[in-house]
C-alpha cells in the first residue's frame, strides 16, 4: 500500500452502518464500532492525520470525531472532491499521499483523487472495482480497523505502536 499522511473517512456505511435512526426531530442515533476508533487511534499515533468528510450534518458525527482526537470534521458536503482539495490544500498534503475511506457512489470522485483509496466489504460495486484496499468486514464493523491493522503492520508499526498505547506485547 501507499504511504499517507493524512485519512479521510466518510461516515454513514463506512464508519457506521449505514443505517439512520430518525426521531420526530431528526437524527437520533448512529452506531459506531469501538474497534474502528482504535485502529484509527493507533493510525493517528503513526502520525497520519485523520479527517471526516461527510455529506451529512449530525452532532454525533462531532462527538464521536472529538472522542477521537480528528480534527478536521467537514459536514453537510455535496462536493466531496472541491472540499478534500480545500482540505489537503489547508493542510499542505498533496492528493497523493492522502487515502479515502468511502462506501457508495457520492464517495467515488474524490477518492479517485487520492494516492490510496479504501471501501468496506458492503460498498458499492464500483466503488470496490477502485477501491486498493477492500476490507473483509462491512462499514461499521471493523472496516476502518482492519485497514488501520493491515496498513501499519506493513510497515511494521501496528506491534510498537500498541505496545506503547496499551502496554500490551504483540
Amino acid at each position: 500500500m501507499r504511504d499517507i499522511r493524512l485519512l479521510v473517512l466518510d461516515v454513514d456505511g463506512t464508519l457506521t452502518d449505514g443505517k439512520i435512526y430518525m426521531g420526530e426531530r431528526g437524527e437520533v442515533c448512529k452506531a459506531f464500532s469501538i474497534k474502528d476508533g482504535l485502529g484509527l487511534r493507533l493510525l493517528a499515533d503513526s502520525g497520519v492525520t485523520l479527517a471526516i468528510l461527510t455529506g451529512r450534518e449530525s452532532q454525533i458525527v462531532r462527538n464521536r470525531a472529538a472522542e477521537l482526537n480528528i480534527d478536521h470534521v467537514i459536514q453537510n458536503i455535496q462536493n466531496k472532491p472541491e472540499a478534500l482539495r480545500r482540505l489537503c490544500q489547508e493542510l499542505s498534503i498533496p492528493l497523493e499521499e492522502t487515502g479515502f475511506m468511502g462506501d457508495d457512489l457520492i464517495d467515488l470522485p474524490a477518492m479517485e483523487l487520492c494516492g490510496l483509496t479504501v471501501c468496506p466489504c458492503d460498498a458499492a460495486r464500483e466503488v470496490k472495482a477502485r477501491a486498493d484496499f477492500v476490507s473483509d468486514l462491512p462499514g461499521g464493523a471493523g472496516a476502518a480497523r482492519q485497514f488501520a491493522e493491515c496498513y501499519l503492520d506493513e510497515r511494521g508499526l501496528w506491534a510498537p505502536l500498541a505496545a506503547r498505547r496499551f502496554g500490551v506485547k504483540l
